[in-house]
């Protein structure tokens, strides 16, 4: 393995805050590349072969099979439900206070030192087989982000995406159908409580927090400026990672849409198999559709976090020129 760093963006925050709008988009950016939710490979994509972005199997996927090849001699030589274990008992909410300091742990440093090394060898064979200079990895959660602190030979930084926890919860109480075929024990997408979301929204932008505390580089996003403005936005983060940005690097975003090419997207919401000129606006139905029971729960539990990001009372228009 070369001792080069290979800088990895991890895309960190609640889910339905806009972090697959955000992958896919700075996967077309010039040397970077967008592969989803890696937190998901060794489960969905190498044990139950789920589809990639592309559309194809993750096994008939040639990027893919290119990254096997890479870090590994192959799939075949790497058991994913053994990984996917490995990964269950070091990378789980519960972990995060042994993540900071496993050490004190010997048994579980250990656990923690062998996944490590299978995730180096994973983001050596993306850098690989894709060529290119940015590795974007969409996991979203805390503890797989803890857990990439020890491993070697990578140049960890974070864009912390948070939305108005108001259209999150909204977002999680719509009945959503999963698009990949083949899952029919599970063809939806799980719903979650008004109390539920408010509790995950609070711990996860905590602990997003927390990351930059322990010395990791963190950039703050919110999906509301986002969506308003993704060309600014995205080149901001190009330069958080300090990359450059050739004149036309931004030619695939428009005035209110981008045009979204395929991408080799290991998971992650429907919008990972969006092709073609899509729409990119703020979607806050919630202002309408959520219902007040909820809506108090949510405000209740998240003030006073909530303000700290610019999400006022329901009656004010956030002011997203202030962060």
């Amino acid at each position: 393995m070369t001792t080069e760093r290979t800088p990895v963006l991890y895309v960190g925050g609640l889910g339905r805050s806009g972090s697959t709008l955000l992958n896919r988009l700075l996967g077309q950016v010039p040397g970077h590349v967008a592969v989803g939710e890696l937190v998901y490979l060794w489960e969905h994509s190498l044990t139950r072969d789920h589809e990639c972005g592309c559309g194809k199997r993750f096994m008939a996927c040639e990027f893919w099979s290119s990254v096997g090849k890479h870090a590994f001699g192959g799939w075949q030589n790497i058991e994913g439900s053994e990984i996917f274990a490995l990964q269950r008992s070091v990378a789980s909410a519960s972990y995060i206070p042994l993540l900071i300091a496993p050490r004190l742990w010997p048994a579980f440093n250990t656990r923690v030192q062998r996944y490590a090394d299978v995730m180096g060898r994973l983001f050596e064979g993306i850098r690989l087989a894709s060529g290119a200079n940015v590795i974007v990895d969409s996991s979203k959660y805390p503890a797989p982000l803890y857990l990439l602190r020890h491993v070697r030979g990578i140049d960890l930084r974070v864009v912390h995406i948070v939305r108005d926890p108001r259209g999150v919860a909204y977002s999680w109480s719509k009945k959503v159908r999963r698009p990949e075929q083949g899952t029919a024990a599970e063809e939806d997408m799980p719903i979650w409580s008004a109390r539920l979301v408010a509790r995950r929204w609070l711990t996860t932008n905590a602990l997003m927090t927390l990351l930059g505390k322990l010395g990791v580089p963190v950039l703050e996003l919110r999906y509301e400026d986002l969506v308003r403005d993704p060309s600014s936005h995205i080149q901001r983060i190009v330069e958080f990672m300090d990359q450059p940005l050739p004149a036309d690097g931004l030619h695939f975003i428009g005035d209110g849409w981008a045009e979204l090419v395929p991408a080799h997207t290991a998971d992650g919401n429907p919008m990972r198999f969006a092709t073609g000129r899509t729409k990119i606006r703020v979607d806050e139905a919630w202002r309408e559709k959520l219902p007040d029971s909820r809506r108090r729960v949510v405000e209740a539990w998240t003030w006073p976090l909530r303000r700290h990001y610019g999400y006022g009372p329901l009656e004010r228009t956030p002011d997203l020129t202030s962060v």
